[in-house]
């Protein structure tokens, strides 16, 4: 068996997958039913899929995104219209949430120390 999509359940897969695009620097493949898919890169692929039900509680499976400047991540993402997450501040961790309140990680591109807690430490204080 092999993984080969991720798909997130979503009010309104256009937009979203829009959001994702600008996010991963990938466009959308495919429009088929109620689903919105992004192109594939290694092999994985993102899809979108609309449903009525809102979204409840935290995700029990996110992204985590990489960047060589997680700081300047957020201002982006936030400009495209994702939420920085307050709450999740003391595990040391960027999180924020899509435009739909879906949780995703911003990590660094190189190695990060957690601690025993699974504490990060790879943010700036001021953020």
């Amino acid at each position: 068996m092999r993984l080969t999509d991720v798909i997130v359940d979503c009010r309104d897969p256009e937009a979203l997958a829009a959001f994702w695009c600008e996010v991963l620097d990938r466009s959308i493949a495919a429009r088929i039913g109620p689903f919105v898919f992004l192109n594939r890169v290694d092999g994985i692929g993102i899809g979108f899929q609309k449903t009525d039900e809102p979204k409840a509680g935290k995700n029990r499976v996110h992204f985590d995104i990489r960047s060589d400047d997680p700081a300047a991540a957020r201002v982006h993402l936030e400009a495209l219209g994702a939420s920085y997450l307050p709450e999740y501040a003391g595990g040391g961790f960027l999180v924020m949430a899509d435009p739909e309140g879906n949780e995703f990680c911003v990590l660094p591109e190189g190695p990060f120390e957690l601690d025993d807690e699974g504490r990060a430490d790879y943010l700036p204080r001021a953020l």
